[in-house]
């Protein structure tokens, strides 16, 4: 394997200015805006658009009207001429409700063509007037339009008009330049206040959880690597203060596994020396017992007991330092059958009342490693003995695939000092000159096989702990 293989990956970093969150939320913001432009130009266009025609329609209504003026409906070419170029039209119709008609010009209509496009006002639609807009503006070439509408005034009268395309095209592209000029200084002024009020509230708050995070991770014994929380209620302020939280408890726990690494390390370079001296002081105590001298007799039972107190404090400091996590060979088995074989290893209480109470019901059955499983209830009852109880009940419940079993004694209860600190190795122990070990490791053992274990009640009268195991 070559030296690159062995190579940790490396950490992550902050993301340049082009990945970064804030380019890609005032892109985000700037286009969204833009479409929103959009959406409103459409209809816009498509009301000046029919604005337009509608002023060339009351123009022309307003010059036809000009032949009432008349006995026979008629005035001089002159003055003809003058009124269609002041309306910009070539003809003007006027049909009143009636069926009488007056036009404009009213000898003969110029020479045209022919009409390219007619448009009835009166059954336009909402996007049939949005399509005309983008129509005309598509067109490359002017156009001659026939325009049909009902009179403002009097809609009974119908008014037809017939004009150049190129004039309104004209307006319509002068008027979508201001609305394109508008569009664009409108969506940079929004965006910019929408990126600023986005990167005051989220991007730079996000950009400090996460330097925070990245430095806790390079130096996580170090203090001045959590996280500033602020006084924000909203969900910012809710990660800074969990933030800050989790840091603290890691740091703590890192110290803890530090001490315990040292520890471990000092137990193993020493447990070698000290089992050679409780061996030569266990021989040694071995000959006082044969002496005929009353008082060393009667002393050797206490200094055997003590030598033996202190090679199982050894062993087990050092077996719990080497074992790591546990290595599992699961079976499966009856829970009465394992709890029944663990109260037969257990010493029987000196008035002879039933120590073990077994109250699992036969048809539970656990899938586990039951060597590890009988070294964890042996462990509690063991606890529950040295404590003073005289009695231990174990109860179990099997349910949607999880087990619940309660083991309860009547002992005198665990103190306080013992409660706050129950599972933690060489600090849960509840009676004088112990470990607390046995709990620390029954725990790790179900976690290995999914499970957990909680302390339930502990009073005077008597404490239940709780163990759940996936069944």
């Amino acid at each position: 394997m070559s030296t690159e293989d062995n190579m940790p990956p490396p950490h992550a970093r902050m993301p340049g200015l082009l990945h970064s969150l804030s380019a890609r939320l005032l892109v985000l913001t700037v286009f969204f805006i833009m479409l929103s432009e959009v959406l409103i130009f459409a209809p816009s266009a498509g009301r000046f658009r029919l604005t337009y025609l509608e002023e060339r329609i009351q123009a022309g209504h307003l010059a036809v009207l000009s032949l009432m003026a008349t006995p026979d409906n008629m005035v001089g070419e002159e003055l003809e001429k003058e009124l269609l170029y002041q309306t910009d039209t070539y003809i003007i119709g006027l049909k009143r409700p009636d069926g009488s008609k007056l036009m404009l010009p009213t000898n003969s209509p110029p020479a045209i063509d022919k009409v390219d496009a007619t448009y009835d006002l009166r059954d336009r639609g909402f996007f049939m007037l949005i399509g005309d807009a983008f129509e005309t503006l598509m067109q490359s070439k002017n156009r001659v339009i026939r325009v049909i509408a009902p009179s403002a005034k009097h809609p009974q009268v119908i008014i037809e008009v017939v004009i150049d395309e190129a004039p309104m095209r004209a307006a319509l592209l002068d008027y979508s330049g201001r609305i394109l000029v508008l569009s664009v200084i409108i969506s940079l002024v929004t965006a910019a206040m929408v990126y600023f009020s986005l990167q005051w509230l989220m991007v730079w708050p996000m950009r400090r959880l996460t330097e925070s995070m990245m430095q806790f991770r390079d130096h996580p014994e170090e203090a001045s690597t959590s996280i500033e929380t602020s006084d924000r209620r909203d969900e910012i302020g809710v990660a800074e203060r969990e933030l800050a939280d989790m840091q603290g408890k890691v740091r703590d726990a890192l110290q803890q596994q530090m001490r315990l690494a040292a520890l471990g390390i000092a137990v193993t370079k020493i447990s070698h020396d000290l089992r050679n001296i409780l061996t030569t002081a266990q021989l040694v105590a071995d000959r006082l017992a044969g002496s005929d001298n009353p008082e060393v007799k009667r002393l050797t039972p206490t200094l055997l007991a003590s030598i033996d107190r202190a090679i199982d404090l050894s062993t087990k400091t050092l077996a719990f330092v080497r074992e790591g996590a546990p290595t599992l060979n699961r079976t499966r088995f009856r829970l009465r059958d394992l709890i029944d074989e663990v109260g037969s290893v257990l010493p029987l209480p000196q008035n002879g009342a039933a120590l073990w109470n077994n109250d699992v019901p036969a048809q539970i059955e656990l899938r586990g490693d039951r060597d590890q499983l009988f070294r964890v209830f042996a462990n509690l009852g063991q606890n529950a003995v040295q404590a003073g109880a005289s009695e231990v009940t174990i109860k179990a419940e099997q349910q949607n695939g999880l087990a619940t079993i309660r083991v309860g004694d009547n002992g005198p209860g665990l103190p306080p000092r013992a409660r706050d600190k129950l599972f933690q190795p060489f600090s849960g122990s509840a009676r004088p000159g112990g470990t607390g070990l046995g709990l620390a490791i029954a725990r790790d053992l179900l976690r290995a096989h999914g499970g957990d274990i909680r302390l339930e009640a502990s009073t005077a009268g008597g404490t239940v702990f709780e163990l759940r195991l996936p069944s």
